[in-house]
């Protein structure tokens, strides 16, 4: 596997999604069902950042200059796990309390990564789960030591230095952070939702922890899922949802789907290629 410099692999991620997408698109066309956002607005969502502080820069640039001298109201959606993993989760929600883009609306969501966060600040012996999920570099990035070993003791000295070490407005973002939002005929949430259940009735355990009983379900929604969540070498593109998390972490492809009334496109920092 090679990795392409980022204005290819954007060319590269739009042609496999557009060209895997377009036989529903016709369909939908005639049926005349376009999901849209509201007209004169453009919206872009990004995928789950996980730490990586340098493609979350790559990928603002990018939107900055897509969006340059179009005349729209603009909206940016970041999708949640914005810790975790990748070494620079502590710059990550530093660069989100100063995104920049002065009169956009910025929205950010809540992935199961950064509940972890409040849930150890909560119970230290969360820890157990929590270092399966990357919780140790998301502590070294703070400067915290992370605990050597299973033991309450520890894990509450960890907790107390974390607590030190955290700058309070990272806690306020943590806590402000919503579970999901909507935006015409879209609905943007981290993980997804479950199937059968009314949107405005889904819990917040679904929206940021849900996988299977979502991805495997062909149900049709009142809105297309936008999600991040459960990676995928490139984005998937369904009837009823668009999966954006390209596994940035670990492939340097951090993405965000463009919508645009009916219309969207991908924009990418670099994309896995045989």
């Amino acid at each position: 596997m090679s990795l392409a410099p980022g204005y290819q692999s954007q060319r590269i991620v739009e042609g496999m999604v557009m060209t895997a997408s377009r036989g529903w698109l016709g369909r939908l066309r005639k049926q005349e069902t376009l999901p849209r956002i509201p007209e004169g607005t453009r919206l872009y969502a990004v995928g789950d950042v996980h730490g990586r502080l340098d493609l979350l820069e790559q990928l603002l640039r990018q939107i900055e200059d897509h969006a340059a001298g179009r005349g729209r109201k603009n909206t940016l959606v970041f999708l949640g796990d914005y810790v975790d993993r990748g070494l620079q989760s502590k710059g990550v929600i530093d660069r989100l309390l100063n995104p920049g883009f002065p009169d956009w609306e910025i929205v950010c969501l809540r992935g199961n990564h950064d509940q972890a966060v409040l849930d150890f600040v909560d119970d230290p012996n969360i820890y157990r789960t929590w270092k399966e999920l990357g919780g140790a570099e998301t502590l070294l990035s703070y400067g915290v030591m992370p605990p050597r070993f299973d033991d309450q003791a520890v894990f509450a000295e960890a907790r107390d230095d974390f607590l030190r070490k955290c700058p309070p407005p990272h806690l306020e973002f943590l806590h402000g952070l919503r579970f999901f939002h909507m935006a015409g005929d879209y609905m943007f949430v981290h993980a997804g939702v479950r199937p059968g259940i009314a949107l405005n009735s889904q819990s917040p355990q679904d929206m940021m922890w849900i996988r299977d009983e979502f991805l495997q379900s062909d149900l049709r929604l009142d809105k297309v899922v936008v999600h991040g969540h459960s990676p995928n070498e490139r984005p998937a593109v369904r009837p009823n949802r668009i999966g954006i998390d390209t596994g940035a972490y670990a492939t340097n492809c951090l993405t965000a789907v463009v919508l645009d009334g009916e219309e969207r496109s991908f924009l990418a920092t670099a994309a896995q290629t045989k």
